[in-house]
């Protein structure tokens, strides 16, 4: 599975993108657990999936300051 280009993120709604979150955030665990066991083969998958998670919270926060009110 490729990385996800960032373009593809900014496309999703707001609950598409919680749902991208929860499901990087599993595949992210079953991986450290992989590791941990020694049964990971492709360990630049780790580095992947933790930059695909920073861009979807990075999407959501911009979201979330562009629709707070400005002081």
């Amino acid at each position: 599975m490729a990385a996800t280009k960032i373009g593809d993120v900014r496309a999703k709604s707001a609950d598409e993108l919680s749902t991208m979150l929860l499901d990087l955030r599993k595949e992210q665990f079953n991986l450290r657990f992989q590791r941990a066991t020694g049964q990971l083969e492709a360990l630049s998958r780790i580095k992947q999936v933790r930059r695909d998670i920073a861009r979807v919270k990075t999407i959501i926060g911009e979201r979330a300051r562009a629709s707070a009110p400005q002081a």
